[in-house]
């Protein structure tokens, strides 16, 4: 039997075919408009029946019992489980306040329709300290697009003509994105790629820029720079649909190739050639990505990258960056609900705190701040839905000491992970594959897709849906979630829309509720307090931020560590996100593991020459926090001066976390950003043991 269903092992939320036998998923294949020979595959798609029924799945609650020989974990049943987990919720509120329980969100499961019911349920129970992860993931990029037009764009690959891919990699990461750029590259479109590491896309690419990490806003204000002194600007946009131009022409102006190239490793010459190539060869389009999101100036180097759309005028247009058109939809999250006065440990990001309907919080790095320091409470609680913080936080050191202060933890996950090792409780969850949601992806950007559950759920495990709808009830929520099924609450979340589960599942791929639409901005104008594209934005000004993206002061070296280079001279990038894992997730899955090569530094010859470091031979690497050992590999992807970390081999082996590097100390002001993805480091020969 063949169903369809939407994939949610990474981020990028294909469209898939379950084949179902006798109730068990044998075989998960992408949706493609590709010949079978063209496809791109996905391994982790393909290992899809080894994660679902690994067995190191999760398949019951698990309650820690602290016995003389140490602590472990019994298993119980869920109304156990969910009778303690209740209770610590209402002894919590009543001795310390609801804002003393935080809900941590990571993205392993979803960042739909369960990041609504997560908040739902907080601000039911009274506490505002629901956190996703989105600072150092999408979420302050796409606060830095909303603040540019008023929503988040995206790329019309397949009518481009000119594709930028700025800090992303689509052959390892998102298959969907991958073929749409070969399609139109074989049609003839111009491909630019901006990366500190020659990636597939940078080795199949027209011109490479291989920037110096963190720097990609320079570059975009030198691009700028070009574009306007040789008026290769939409003067027609720029005059009616844009504010602030004239600030932009004068800020840019500090800009010039010739004296920021050598600075971001790069020369004038390909500066200019890429800002020509993309101003003249329209339709073009820019898809920016994870590389920008963990840098300490990720908004304003993301605003200054959304800039360049709208001055050559390929905002909403075919071919360009799109406007989506969301379909609506209800909100469920009951913001009001929240008692007033009571703020968020993340207070100090207002901005970013409010800048959306429902994205709420995402400035993680406050969760460790809370429980360290008390300030500006104290946390007692957490419940960690989904992620793995004591492995992908930045300085994990210093959120794993935050974790064992703790009253209590919860994890939900489909795995022991290092995190969930820590908690008190832990609740197994359900895989895409077994249960049904609204995803995120789809609603914003129109058409809907319905991720269905095409197996049965594996062992005891939940749904996020019921493990939250029932612990609500324990807690005397039940009023607000009186839901019994996943398909009754998304038939209430979709009926503004005119939309129901089952018009959904007779579609066999995505059911779009209107036609899709350009230059919208036309009839609507923008979704900003002006109405057109900010280059300027006042709302910036009044909270004490720069109107327009600058770069001055620390923000011309956002490298963390940056001050401290004579002793730690080699810039460190935290390495790639393969095909074969998300994140810290699937490195238990053999037939994944013995396709991977293994954690490497790769370095390139000539620092290895000139450090007399040979193929093979163990480096230490070290920062001011801490220290990893790696195995290292010569490689040409890297610029001379920097080296390439594994990424999220900790959950494997702690003395390999490359988050034993990295500083939380400081942050992106506006989004509270650390740099997870770039830092000043040295490098030492390990004597063989």
């Amino acid at each position: 039997m063949k169903k369809d269903t939407v994939c949610r092992l990474c981020s990028s939320c294909c469209p898939v075919t379950a084949t179902i036998e006798s109730g068990r998923l044998v075989k998960a294949e992408r949706k493609s408009s590709l010949p079978e020979k063209k496809r791109v595959r996905c391994p982790k798609l393909q290992a899809a029946v080894d994660i679902v029924y690994s067995p190191e799945r999760l398949k019951t609650p698990l309650i820690r019992e602290n016995r003389k020989s140490g602590a472990s974990f019994r298993e119980a049943s869920w109304d156990e489980t969910l009778d303690l987990v209740a209770g610590k919720f209402e002894s919590i509120k009543e001795t310390h306040g609801p804002q003393s329980v935080c809900w941590l969100r990571g993205m392993a499961a979803d960042w739909g329709a369960p990041w609504d019911y997560a908040n739902r349920f907080m601000n039911v129970y009274g506490s505002p300290n629901t956190i996703g992860n989105g600072a150092v993931c999408h979420v302050a990029r796409e606060m830095a697009h909303t603040y540019t037009y008023g929503a988040m764009t995206a790329p019309d690959f397949r009518q481009s003509r000119c594709i930028v891919v700025w800090g992303k990699n689509d052959g390892d990461t998102n298959p969907q994105a991958f073929e749409s750029i070969i399609f139109a590259k074989q049609r003839g479109a111009k491909l630019i790629v901006i990366d500190p590491i020659r990636t597939g896309l940078a080795a199949m690419a027209d011109m490479w820029l291989q920037i110096k990490p963190g720097h990609d806003g320079i570059l975009a204000m030198s691009m700028i720079h070009e574009i306007i002194s040789n008026n290769l600007f939409d003067g027609d946009f720029v005059q009616d649909w844009t504010v602030g131009f004239d600030a932009l022409k004068d800020a840019a102006g500090d800009f010039e190739a010739e004296k920021i190239a050598q600075g971001i490793w790069l020369t004038p010459e390909e500066i200019k050639n890429a800002a020509r190539a993309y101003a003249t060869t329209g339709p073009a389009c820019i898809i920016d990505g994870n590389g920008l999101d963990m840098q300490l100036n990720v908004f304003q180097q993301t605003r200054a990258v959304c800039i360049l759309r709208g001055l050559t005028g390929n905002v909403d247009r075919p071919g360009g960056d799109l406007i989506p058109q969301p379909i609506p939809i209800r909100n469920i999250q009951l913001r009001d609900r929240l008692p007033e006065g009571i703020r968020s440990v993340a207070q100090g990001y207002p901005l970013f705190n409010t800048f959306h309907e429902t994205w709420g919080i995402n400035a993680q790095s406050c969760v460790v701040d809370a429980i360290l320091n008390e300030k500006p409470y104290p946390l007692k609680m957490l419940v960690v839905q989904s992620g793995n913080p004591a492995v992908t936080m930045a300085d994990s050191n210093r959120a794993v000491k935050a974790f064992q202060m703790l009253d209590f933890m919860v994890v939900l996950d489909l795995f022991i992970t290092k995190t969930a090792k820590m908690a008190h409780v832990v609740l197994p969850a359900s895989s895409s594959f077994e249960k049904t949601q609204l995803n995120r992806a789809f609603i914003r950007n129109n058409p809907v897709i319905l991720q269905n559950q095409v197996i049965d759920c594996v062992g005891d495990s939940w749904p996020d849906w019921k493990i939250t709808f029932e612990l609500a009830r324990r807690l005397g929520m039940g009023h607000e979630f009186p839901w019994r099924s996943a398909e009754a609450v998304i038939n209430y979340q979709l009926e503004p829309a005119g939309v129901t589960v089952d018009m959904l599942r007779e579609h066999s791929g995505p059911m779009r509720v209107e036609e899709l639409a350009h230059e919208k901005y036309q009839q609507n104008g923008f979704k900003t307090p002006s109405g057109k594209m900010e280059i300027y934005s006042q709302r910036l000004k009044d909270g004490g931020y720069s109107p327009i993206p600058d770069f001055k002061g620390e923000t011309l070296n956002p490298i963390s560590f940056y001050a401290e280079r004579t002793d730690f001279p080699m810039v460190g990038i935290s390495g790639a996100r393969t095909r074969y894992f998300t994140h810290s997730q699937f490195k238990n899955i053999p037939s994944l593991l013995n396709r991977e090569k293994g954690c490497f530094v790769d370095i390139h010859p000539h620092d290895a020459h000139t450090q007399d470091i040979r193929e093979g031979s163990n480096l230490r690497i070290e920062t001011p926090k801490g220290s990893v050992v790696m195995t290292a590999r010569m490689s040409k992807v890297v610029h001379p001066g920097s080296v390439r970390l594994g990424w999220c081999w900790g959950e494997l082996d702690s003395r390999l976390n490359l988050n034993n590097l990295t500083d939380d100390d400081k942050r992106d002001p506006v989004t509270g950003t650390p740099s997870s993805r770039s830092f000043m480091c040295r490098l030492m020969k390990e004597k063989p043991s």
